[in-house]
């Protein structure tokens, strides 16, 4: 069975990055890509995958197996070199950092990394495992349309969906060539060409309904050069009017908030009856994000949807049943 392409590139991310020293282009082709039916069509998988990681960021260093000898060339990544360089952060901002990166939530992405860790431990190869806490991705996508587009993307393939567009009862069938996959404004959206219209569009995943389905042969379709998904997400996006929140803060909590506030309301009583709050009211409304971070320090009171959004979240984060 073929493996997908975007687990295979995952498979060959972590492969290159936990080695301690180079790996044969053929111990790689063993391992990881032992489907091939030839060496030509092996080269061309193996060349096109590494110039997709590269196009990514990934430093994918070629050197000498053996320092004495000129033989045939091996592979790695360097993990001081893939690294991101030290970022600082103002507290809030470390605050959503820290959030994020508590759990691995991507469950498809976590398979893969046992599968390829299984896969390089019982060939014998020498790993540092540590490297792959730089690997880990750093945001969850919930979203239940989120992994085909994000295949059809990586595979250049066509899809078909409903979509419900605000205001409307029934929803639309739609066909996409997707570019790309952009988290953009708190929300993730697909970006790509219309075939019905024969424009660029964008389309917000929350609100793709059912089950959607690529159809075609992969490379059925190019992307245009110099094509920035999250520019065309910024610049298509609708953007509809903001409900406002109403939400109770314990005092001296939520700064970022307070400062968003049009007005503050102490010493009003909260959840827990036991120690005075402060309502805020936010005009430009909040995303359940920034409500997270504060934890057990912040209550939503309005709108009904955000509270149900933020309690699913809580909910899901400690595994429990809604």
């Amino acid at each position: 069975m073929t493996v997908r392409k975007s687990e295979r590139l995952l498979n060959l991310l972590i492969m290159l990055l936990v080695q301690r020293h180079y790996v044969s282009k053929e111990r790689i082709r063993a391992i990881l890509y032992d489907d091939s039916p030839s060496t030509e069509a092996f080269e061309k998988t193996f060349e096109r995958d590494k110039e997709e990681l590269r196009s990514l960021g990934v430093p994918i260093e070629v050197g000498q197996m053996d320092a004495y000898f000129d033989d045939e060339p091996g592979y790695r990544i360097r993990a001081d070199e893939f690294a991101l360089p030290e970022i600082n952060l103002e507290p809030d901002e470390a605050s959503v950092v820290a959030l994020a990166t508590k759990v691995w939530d991507n469950a498809k992405l976590a398979e893969a990394t046992t599968d390829a860790v299984s896969k390089l431990t019982a060939a014998g190869l020498d790993l540092d495992l540590g490297a792959l806490d730089i690997a880990q991705p750093r945001l969850s996508a919930d979203e239940p349309s989120f992994e085909v587009f994000w295949e059809a993307t990586l595979t250049r393939r066509p899809v078909t969906f409903d979509y419900r567009r605000p205001g409307y009862d029934a929803p639309l069938t739609r066909h996409l060539q997707p570019w790309g996959v952009v988290r953009f404004s708190g929300r993730w959206y697909v970006v790509g060409l219309d075939t019905d219209r024969g424009e660029e569009r964008v389309f917000r995943l929350s609100r793709v309904v059912g089950k959607a389905k690529v159809s075609g042969r992969p490379g059925a379709f190019e992307i245009p050069p110099g094509t920035d998904v999250r520019e065309s997400a910024r610049r298509l996006a609708p953007l509809a009017p903001s409900e406002e929140a109403v939400v109770l803060v314990r005092p001296g909590a939520g700064a970022p908030l307070r400062r968003a506030a049009g007005s503050v309301e102490p010493d009003v009583d909260g959840p827990d009856e036991e120690t005075p709050w402060d309502r805020l009211c936010l005009p430009g409304g909040a995303q359940a994000e920034e409500l997270l971070v504060l934890g057990p320090d912040v209550y939503v009171e309005q709108p009904p949807g955000l509270r149900d959004e933020v309690v699913a979240r809580l909910r899901a984060a400690v595994g429990a049943q809604p």
